[in-house]
């Protein structure tokens, strides 16, 4: 997808460095490779201005994988013969940003972001080297496209989701288009006024651009490590993580 003049002209006069950052794409479509994706269409814009910027991006449709269903790293230790979410999983902890596309169906997210988010949280329970968990330090933001209501829904419970398992989501971190209520267009179809669509667009720049000053911040900062450590809230001793069971 072409960037507007306006954000060619705003990553041209960027004074960022945003090159030691790298940021793993979630299309959540249910469209296998290389059937279109209107979903892919959105999150196209958000990629390029992070390309445009120096950030390291890679684009990945779960649907295309064999992904087992559950909550643990690796499904095949639970008795499926394979999985292929690990090295998904490998790609996106390697990364500083997450973005979860998603379509709209009845309402609600689609069940491969449902599937997304349950593998993630198959993670949550790692800690990194400060004893955190490990999803600490990493920023989430959210895309949405469909020709129903339901963007906002569809947002709030994927931004809710990463937050609880420890992104940290940044102002305005999603965007999204939908067309008028009932059969109709989606976002890539010829006059649908998606690709045009100036309050889509801005927020997507938006969301892309406070995602990309977050992690800048997190890699440099990281978030401190005192009263939200796992491994010292397993230490008894320590009277600066009181644990309510011994209370």
């Amino acid at each position: 997808m072409k960037l507007s003049t306006y954000q060619q002209k705003l990553n041209q006069e960027s004074p960022y460095d945003f090159s030691g950052l790298r940021a793993v794409f979630l299309n959540c479509t249910l469209k296998r490779a290389p059937e279109r994706s209107h979903t892919e269409g959105l999150i196209a814009m958000s990629q390029s201005i992070m390309d445009a910027n120096g950030v390291a991006t890679e684009l990945i449709r779960p649907v295309d994988h064999r992904i087992a269903f559950g909550v643990y790293p690796d499904m095949t230790t639970k008795g499926w013969e394979e999985d292929d979410w690990p090295p998904i999983q490998e790609k996106i902890m390697e990364a500083d940003i997450l973005v979860l596309g998603t379509p709209i169906w009845l309402g609600e997210k689609s069940s491969i972001a449902t599937l997304a988010i349950e593998r993630l949280y198959g993670f949550s329970g790692e800690l990194n080297e400060e004893g955190q968990y490990a999803y600490y330090g990493k920023v989430g933001g959210c895309l949405v496209t469909g020709n129903e209501d339901g963007v906002k829904h569809c947002a709030m419970s994927v931004l809710y989701a990463l937050q609880h398992l420890g992104y940290s989501i940044p102002p305005q971190a999603d965007a999204g288009w939908i067309g008028e209520a009932g059969p109709g267009p989606s976002y890539l179809d010829t006059g649908s006024g998606g690709p045009e669509n100036d309050f889509t667009n801005r927020n997507t720049t938006f969301m892309t651009w406070n995602l990309m000053h977050q992690a800048r911040l997190l890699k440099s900062t990281g978030i401190p490590a005192y009263g939200n450590q796992r491994t010292a809230w397993d230490d008894r001793k320590n009277t600066d993580h009181p644990n309510p069971e011994y209370r």
